[in-house]
């Protein structure tokens, strides 16, 4: 399932300059010490296996996270123009993505007003005006207004005011559009202001969704997540693969409530490196990667930006929606080269390695071993997570 469509303004922006930034991610930035002078301290610190494979558990999380806060649904950038739509399964719910003729962005159900049947049936982004019903014609304006009736002379006093699509509470934070499934008050307190002006300056809902893929994986959803959130695994897991552009060591990291900035200098990296040009591309030197609340994952690459949202569906099962973000549509051979070259390799790393360890894991996490995870000081931030998560859940 790959989308490219054209985003207003996109193409003004080649590249991110460290001054593109905001001060707090350049500031961290400025932290990164030198590969040769960089180091980790050790930890004691583990979890029990029930986390990850506990029905006890999984069920408290849906209770008390990912139904009683806002949950991220897809990206803001996926719908460029007004007037489209998009239909995104979610959390085991039908839902539809709009964005208004005014620009606005809506959340609704996909599900008519009249016996409930799905208004679009594909993942595909449409420009249109309205929604129709396949089943008995009734019509929507893409911002869930019924709009008209088949047969209308059938019903004795329906009142179409009545049967607008279901909305749900939503916005856009840091291009990430943010819905409550239950259609309660959200409580935006866990995300970061911070961190959504990091993504904002990182380009995030400007740009142009070059690519995305849908995977569906065997395993519990923090077991996906993990290796976004340690570099431990990295030379190891990817030996083959980009395991060598990456050190150990030398990554800042900053906490901003139950979500997690790290940046990390690539292999090499030397401080001054940053003041040698000043128009340089930020992402050749640095890479960031985001945890952001509760299921959000951005990773950072020298030509675009990956973007995974990670929804659990059961103990050992967690669907992964994959966005690869450029900063516009590839206008050259070159670029069209680089872009189709980079989706193909990240989908082989991801896919490939991180998703398939995970899913190796959790078979023998299902069988019971080991009864309990140890942590080193590489995989500090995963620690650092499941305190937060945690403390929700008590």
């Amino acid at each position: 399932m790959n989308v490219a469509s054209k985003v207003p303004g996109a193409t003004e922006r080649k590249i991110t300059r460290l001054s593109d930034l905001t001060e707090s991610q350049q500031g961290a930035i400025r932290r990164i010490p030198a590969e040769k002078d960089a180091y980790t301290d050790p930890i004691a610190a583990s979890r029990q296996n029930e986390i990850f494979t506990g029905q006890a558990r999984f069920d408290a999380e849906q209770e008390k996270i990912f139904n009683r806060f806002p949950v991220p649904i897809t990206m803001a950038a996926l719908l460029p123009e007004n007037g489209s739509v998009v239909a995104v399964e979610a959390y085991g719910k039908p839902l539809l993505v709009s964005r208004t003729r005014d620009g606005e962005i809506k959340v609704l159900i996909n599900a008519c007003q009249h016996k409930g049947s799905k208004l679009v049936e594909d993942c595909e982004v449409h420009k249109q005006g309205r929604l129709t019903c396949p089943y008995h014609a009734w019509t929507y304006g893409i911002d869930g207004k019924l709009i008209g009736v088949a047969r209308s002379d059938m019903f004795d006093n329906l009142d179409k005011s009545q049967r607008s699509l279901v909305e749900l509470p939503s916005k856009v934070w840091g291009g990430v559009v943010y819905a409550q499934l239950d259609g309660s008050e959200p409580d935006w307190s866990n995300l970061s202001d911070q961190v959504a002006e990091d993504l904002d300056a990182l380009g995030l809902e400007s740009g142009h969704v070059y690519g995305r893929q849908t995977f569906d994986l065997k395993a519990n959803w923090k077991v996906v997540l993990e290796p976004f959130l340690e570099g431990y695994h990295v030379q190891r897991l990817h030996a083959a693969s980009i395991g060598d552009l990456f050190a150990d060591a030398p990554t800042i990291v900053d906490t901003f409530g139950p979500n997690i900035r790290q940046v990390s200098g690539r292999i090499g990296y030397e401080p001054e490196m940053l003041d040698a040009d000043e128009n340089a591309n930020i992402h050749k030197l640095v890479t960031h990667a985001y945890t952001a609340f509760p299921n959000v994952v951005v990773v950072t690459s020298q030509y675009y930006t990956s973007v995974m949202l990670l929804m659990p569906y059961a103990t050992d099962r967690t669907i992964v929606h994959y966005y690869m973000i450029t900063p516009g549509p590839a206008t050259t051979p070159k670029a069209k080269d680089v872009f189709s070259r980079s989706y193909e390799m990240i989908i082989g790393v991801f896919g490939g390695e991180d998703f398939r360890a995970a899913e190796i894991s959790q078979a023998g996490l299902g069988a019971g071993v080991p009864k309990e995870t140890v942590y080193c000081g590489l995989e500090e931030n995963i620690v650092r997570y499941y305190d937060e998560i945690e403390k929700l859940l008590d």
